[in-house]
């Protein structure tokens, strides 16, 4: 039952990523192993977007180890297990709760042990920032718990890189690029050098823009120059240039905005309420995307049953369903 949900929740889901975003890209797909077990390294600049992009454009099917502070409340926490989650306890989170990492690592080796896949944001954390930041070595102490209950056990080190164009915005694109997997167990029992090799792994899979002060001014010259944020090479390229650039045009898709919206002013209703409410702004796109996915159908839903019971009003709400899928394929928002 639970694997069936899952099928029938990744599928709705990745419809659902199509429709908030203007343009999904996956590079690298005939990287992803085939029946061995897997330990995914990604970069995390979008809270929850990023999990579920790797879950419904790859199909390796992975459990998820999240920060353990969404798990606090009992019916929450039963859901998010169901949907492959597995909490993974910080310092902040009390040190009294560190001992039961043991448990997720213990969890997350038998998920391997039976070929199964595990995705892992080595940073620790989540930021809105284009760079790669220090890894954690929690991804080498489970990959060595693994290789330590199993000898045989072909692990494999998967490195997939997450790169957006905007992302606090719908319409806007990704670029997910899937690495060449290396063996674990060529780096057993050494931590440093595991840890080495998947940043080297997952660096070149990342839009780069070097932390620091200057880090904004790079970030708005790339943008004021039309350079694709969510291309690794172009990113680097343009950052590497020393030849002047001028600033390029980029149009923003005002009207077909103001339509998206009007089309769904429910929903934006819904937006305009929650969104001030939003502390930490990397949690923008995963509300907005959850206001998409849960209240989207229903106002499809309503428009249809009441334009098909009403003469009067019957033609112009049709109408306005049409204009609402019609908007969001025009929905485009522009790099930020």
């Amino acid at each position: 039952m639970k694997n069936g949900f899952n099928a029938i929740l990744r599928l709705l889901v990745k419809i659902a990523l199509h429709g908030y975003y203007h343009r999904i890209l996956v590079e690298g797909k005939q990287n992803l192993p085939k029946n061995k077990a897997v330990i995914i390294l990604a970069n995390h600049q979008n809270a929850l977007v990023d999990p579920l992009l790797i879950a419904t454009q790859t199909k390796l099917k992975p459990h998820f180890l999240t920060r353990a502070s969404v798990f606090k409340k009992p019916l929450f926490a039963k859901l998010l297990d169901f949907i492959r989650m597995i909490p993974v306890y910080r310092v902040r989170d009390g040190v009294e709760n560190m001992e039961k990492n043991k448990e997720t690592f213990d969890r997350s080796v038998q998920i391997l042990r039976k070929k199964g896949s595990v995705l892992i944001f080595v940073e620790g954390g989540h930021s809105h920032q284009r760079n790669l930041r220090p890894l954690r070595k929690g991804f080498a102490r489970i990959a060595f718990q693994a290789l330590e209950s199993d000898p045989n056990l072909d692990l494999q080190i998967l490195p997939i890189g997450i790169n957006y164009s905007n992302h606090k915005s719908s319409g806007s694109k990704v670029r997910i690029i899937v690495g060449k997997a290396f063996a674990a167990k060529d780096h057993y029992p050494n931590f440093d050098s595991l840890i080495k090799a998947g940043k080297e792994a997952l660096q070149p899979l990342i839009a780069h823009i070097p932390d620091g002060d200057h880090y904004e001014e790079n970030l708005q010259r790339l943008i004021v120059q039309n350079v694709d944020l969510t291309s690794p090479e172009a990113v680097a390229a343009a950052l590497n240039s020393k030849e002047k650039q001028e600033p390029k045009r980029v149009s923003k898709p005002y009207l077909a905005n103001k339509l998206m919206k009007i089309c769904h002013f429910p929903l934006y209703g819904l937006w305009l309420y929650a969104g001030p409410k939003i502390k930490d702004k990397v949690f923008v796109a995963t509300f907005k995307f959850l206001i998409g996915f849960v209240f989207g159908p229903i106002w499809y839903l309503l428009l249809m049953v009441v334009s098909s019971n009403t003469d009067f009003f019957g033609t112009w709400l049709v109408s306005l369903l049409y204009l609402a899928w019609i908007s969001l394929f025009f929905n485009k928002n522009p790099q930020e």
